[in-house]
């Protein structure tokens, strides 16, 4: 399996594995796949990665800039993230957060934060921090590893392409 960048042709294939990865998944709402679209369209996908496995699309990341109440910049928001249903569990979806952290802090990034489950993302870095905040989300779910000691504090607000 190979961990690379997304091209044109990669397209059809990413949206049809976030709608598949998404249709049972907890917390989603079935849009997941137009946020792509919409982040790519604005030109605001940073880092969109695929993990290729003998030509097949098994998973796919997303990473776009988000915006800091205080003006800090270099941070990141990670998501989507999806792999093949009937791949779950080999390590698909770590290799990609692994390699897209790896990438982003080679880009000079302060940080990357995201929303999800503490138990999955804190083998990541990724841990809750009272200085940064989501409206509306319990802290415990929203997280952020950071590759500075020095960054910024305040609400956290993801690029329109999120909201449709």
């Amino acid at each position: 399996m190979n961990i690379r960048p997304e091209r044109i042709e990669d397209i059809d294939a990413i949206r049809t594995l976030t709608e598949t990865a998404f249709k049972t998944a907890p917390h989603a709402d079935g849009t997941e796949h137009l946020i792509i679209d919409r982040l790519r369209a604005a030109g605001a996908l940073t880092l969109s990665l695929v993990a290729d496995a003998d030509g097949a699309i098994v998973g796919h990341v997303a990473f776009s800039p988000i915006a800091v109440s205080d003006g800090s910049e270099g941070w990141y928001g990670l998501g989507p993230i999806s792999v093949d249903p009937a791949r779950q569990g080999e390590g698909i979806g770590g290799k990609l957060i692994r390699e897209g952290l790896e990438r982003l802090k080679a880009l000079g990034a302060t940080g990357c934060v995201l929303l999800g489950d503490p138990a999955y993302y804190s083998r990541f870095g990724f841990a809750p921090d009272a200085k940064l905040t989501l409206d509306g989300v319990p802290p415990e779910y929203f997280m952020r590893v950071a590759f500075s000691p020095v960054y910024g504090e305040g609400s956290v607000s993801y690029h329109p392409g999120f909201y449709g």
